[in-house]
């Protein structure tokens, strides 16, 4: 199996684990993030929802051995006070998606923005993954 297809399969598993607890309905008490993946213009593009965070300050973006890995952490207090009392709320969470880059993607040409909630991350598709070449079949 090519290095391509190993990659492949290993992402349509991920993929996978991605569905099945909304599938089963299942809650871990756990944040999670929701990301939309699509291709554009001769990008790969990751749509991640991350409402209610400072992106300068909660959020990291990595990239290592072929995957990019999205944090971010949130942190929100609110409280009020007057003369029937007091009133505190807060939200707190941490996020964290790894998602499968394609074979010859490199780390320094990724973008990333965000605006109204979503961040956005532009991954350039490779336009010839190097190291992989064609086999000629001879006949014997």
């Amino acid at each position: 199996m090519t290095e391509i297809a190993v990659r492949d399969s290993l992402r349509d598993s991920l993929r996978l684990f991605d569905w099945m607890p909304r599938l089963f309905d299942f809650n871990l008490d756990m944040p999670h993030m929701r990301v939309e993946e699509y291709l554009e213009d001769g990008n790969l593009v990751l749509k991640a929802e991350i409402p209610g965070i400072n992106p300068d300050k909660d959020v990291k973006i990595s990239c290592n051995e072929g995957w990019l890995r999205i944090e971010a952490e949130r942190e929100e207090l609110s409280e009020h006070k007057d003369k029937k009392g007091y009133r505190s709320e807060f939200k707190y969470g941490s996020f964290m998606r790894d998602v499968p880059l394609p074979a010859g993607a490199k780390g320094k040409d990724i973008k990333a923005s965000y605006k109204d909630g979503v961040l956005m991350v532009k991954v350039p598709m490779p336009k010839e993954v190097q190291g992989m070449s064609n086999i000629p079949i001879t006949h014997e």
